[in-house]
């Protein structure tokens, strides 16, 4: 479903600076990693839009839109994850719309529904970590 660790992803990691111990991280620690970012990023886009403040909102929401495009998009590999990997692009696709009409909009309803949707994968992917590591 995700490409390996490899140059590509690690860099796409760095650009969207989502944490530290990249280097040191397996391929699946990345994509936790980029899950927690996103969760991160659009809880504090939620209380800046509490808040009224338009610019702590729009970084916000750019970074999260980034870690779902050149993170947690750009490491799928739809080779080997077939439908899955499909139904995940659409869904960071949908949630990149969505993030986007909420920062044009001011729409918190919006990015509380992208978090609702993001909450239960993020979850999973840490769920499956003993899996992962026993696998290996």
């Amino acid at each position: 479903m995700y490409t390996p660790v490899s140059t590509r992803s690690a860099s796409a990691y760095k650009r969207v600076a989502v944490d530290t111990g990249v280097q040191s991280a397996d391929p699946h620690q990345l994509v936790g990693m980029l899950y927690d970012g996103l969760l991160q990023s659009l809880h504090l886009a939620r209380g800046a839009m509490a808040r009224q403040d338009v610019a702590a909102k729009g970084a916000a929401l750019i970074k999260a839109i980034r870690i779902l495009e050149e993170g947690l998009k750009a490491g799928l590999n739809p080779a080997e994850g077939g439908e899955l990997a499909q139904n995940l692009r659409a869904l960071y696709d949908y949630s990149v719309k969505r993030l986007t009409e909420a920062n044009l909009r001011n729409d918190d309803a919006a990015v509380a529904e992208i978090v609702a949707l993001i909450e239960p994968l993020a979850q999973s992917w840490k769920d499956i970590r003993a899996q992962v590591v026993k696998g290996a």
